[in-house]
């Protein structure tokens, strides 16, 4: 007899009870057998049943009970990040309405543990910036900021005894302690790197990245701007990185190791590095004296135009709606923000794109003097505390969860030995 529901629907089946909790079908008997759950057995059947109300009241207890997801999708249940229609919220929270009115180091630490405290600065440890310097300094000068990033991580990770401490507290040191530690290593732009961290720095982060960025002097509304810029991309649901960041924290990857697992996805040319697309688009339009020659080469040569378009989002992006208000109000931005706005513009005569964040950093990135990479490099320090909350989150999951089964294309077996 097959299993199935009663016709009361004071019942469920065992799947849809895994279902309802969020769990596979094996955890519904475990908690079976420690007296979570009590379970009837289907007449004439070999299946269970379970109580309709008592796996609700189960579900309300242990936080597990997740929205259906689409057929074929697989569903994470997270409390981090909701993407509306043309906002996106922060743990319910309005996240552009944060990043305006926090700093970034604020925004995280109100991330990671509920409590919003004012003027909070992160401090990197003179071992770890040293270690990361030098691991940085050995690097050929070719090598770009996020292969500066992935080894500073790999030296600061070398330096932390407790590393492999997966509490939450213990995660919250290294993961305050790393990201500035990151933001030291980068060598200064056209400066002499100094010898050691200052731990007493009162700067805050964006502060310290500016001089790494660029090698013009920083005004206050442009530092906002960065500041701002590093708060809004902190997170942005699953992007790639981000589920990478997830599968090396459920097979219990130290934090340190979570990171580099989502600096490894940045390192394809799909995710992370677009606004450096983005930045010599704005540049050639700035050289050329508008937009139309430069859109016309991109889709001649079959090339997506860079900075427009999110496929979350059915309007403009909001990162990009709320670094464009900022941008506005710097004078040497003018001219960076027109080649954008001369971008859209000119693509939406044919097909009503709208600019995403990548354009917004490129405005950025060319207003100050930036290289290209710049927007590469403040996309991946602001989401690695994205990715530490998404391990600490899955931290609180069952091991190795995230194991999808391939589905097989390869020839039959048994199959015979291969011969010379």
């Amino acid at each position: 007899m097959t299993e199935r529901s009663e016709a009361n629907g004071r019942r469920l089946t065992t799947r849809e009870t895994a279902e309802r909790l969020g769990v596979k079908p094996e955890t519904v008997y475990a908690y079976v057998s420690r007296g979570q759950l009590s379970s009837s057995r289907v007449p004439g059947g070999r299946g269970s049943t379970f109580d309709a109300a008592e796996v609700d009241a189960l579900a309300r207890r242990t936080g597990r009970r997740e929205a259906a997801s689409a057929p074929g999708e697989p569903a994470v249940r997270t409390g981090i990040t909701l993407i509306g229609a043309d906002r996106y919220y922060f743990r319910g929270v309005d996240a552009t309405e944060l990043a305006a009115r926090h700093s970034y180091e604020e925004v995280v630490e109100w991330l990671w543990t509920g409590r919003l405290r004012p003027g909070i600065r992160f401090t990197a440890p003179g071992e770890a910036v040293t270690a990361a310097r030098r691991a940085v300094g050995a690097l050929p000068g070719h090598c770009g900021s996020t292969d500066r990033l992935r080894v500073a991580v790999v030296a600061a990770a070398a330096t932390d005894p407790l590393r492999f401490d997966l509490s939450r507290e213990t995660v919250l040191g290294s993961a305050r302690s790393l990201i500035p530690t990151l933001v030291a290593a980068l060598p200064t732009v056209g400066g002499h790197q100094p010898a050691a961290a200052d731990p007493a720095d009162p700067a805050g982060l964006a502060a310290r990245l500016w001089p790494k960025l660029t090698a013009r002097l920083p005004d206050e509304p442009s530092l906002a701007a960065l500041d701002t810029a590093l708060a809004l991309l902190i997170d942005h649901d699953l992007a790639a990185s981000t589920l990478a960041a997830r599968v090396a924290a459920s097979a219990r990857a130290h934090p340190y190791a979570v990171v580099s697992a989502g600096l490894g996805v940045l390192e394809g040319p799909l995710h992370g590095a677009a606004s450096g697309l983005a930045h010599r688009m704005l540049a050639e339009v700035l050289e050329r004296g508008g937009a139309a020659p430069v859109v016309a080469d991109h889709l001649r040569a079959g090339r997506r135009v860079p900075g427009l378009g999110h496929r979350l989002y059915t309007g403009e992006d909001p990162r990009a709606r709320t670094l464009f208000g900022l941008l506005a109000c710097i004078p040497q931005a003018g001219p960076a923000l027109a080649a954008a706005r001369d971008v859209v513009a000119t693509t939406a005569r044919d097909v009503p794109l709208h600019a995403n964040v990548d354009l917004a950093l490129a405005v950025l990135s060319v207003a100050s003097g930036m290289p290209a990479e710049a927007g590469g490099a403040v996309f991946a320090i602001s989401r690695t505390a994205g990715w530490i909350a998404h391990a600490l989150e899955e931290y609180g999951e069952r091991p190795l969860r995230m194991r999808p089964s391939g589905h097989y294309t390869g020839p039959r077996p048994p199959q015979p030995l291969p011969t010379l």
